[in-house]
């Protein structure tokens, strides 16, 4: 987009509580994946990088179909399985290249998440020009949220133990919230899950 903010998708886990790939399962025409990549570019997104891990071949190959219709490329975290979640955030940072100002950061496995809360957040950032963008639901934090291209490096340099939650509070008064609906705090973890918020 003109404002050059780029997302990041994880999209790395094991999905062990779904007991099968999640981010595969068929969400109203598309996929759980095909659905947040489709929000996100239908948001502005010039470019999203998913970040893959677990079931790595069946997801590369539905990222490179979902590449004929959007800006979409995957890139492979070798630590998935031990890193977690902020080695995924690190390895979908270090495939950006210099031209994007900010990073989205999504959940791969977060299908409800809406077009205009993606665009809402990227647009206090560009108004407040705040170096992290939250989503809020009465007062709890979820997903996406925006990091600026200054604190990259912070987050590169966490130590694996680390966690994105602490990264977060520790810029906690850097943060600008912008007001969103439940889907922020919302994904997929187990069959229950699935069944309950499918389309």
């Amino acid at each position: 987009m003109e404002n050059n903010i780029f997302a990041i998708l994880l999209a790395a886990g094991l999905s062990s509580r779904m007991g099968q790939p999640k981010l595969l399962l068929p969400w109203g025409g598309t996929t759980v994946l095909g659905q947040v990549v489709s929000t996100f570019a239908a948001a502005g997104m010039e470019e999203i990088i998913v970040v893959t891990g677990g079931a790595r071949k069946q997801i590369e190959r539905l990222v490179a179909e979902l590449a004929k219709d959007y800006p979409v490329r995957a890139v492979y975290n070798p630590a998935y399985a031990r890193g977690k979640m902020l080695s995924s955030i690190q390895a979908g940072l270090a495939a950006l290249d210099s031209q994007p100002r900010a990073a989205l950061i999504g959940l791969g496995d977060q299908p409800q998440v809406r077009e205009e809360t993606v665009r809402r957040i990227c647009t206090a950032f560009v108004q407040t020009k705040s170096p992290l963008v939250i989503p809020s639901f009465q007062n709890r934090r979820g997903h996406p949220w925006l990091a600026a291209r200054p604190l990259w490096p912070k987050i590169q340099a966490l130590p694996t133990s680390a966690t994105p939650r602490q990264f977060l509070n520790t810029y906690a008064d850097q943060v600008e919230y912008v007001t969103a609906d439940e889907s922020i705090l919302q994904d997929l973890d187990t069959p229950d899950d699935y069944a309950r918020q499918r389309p």
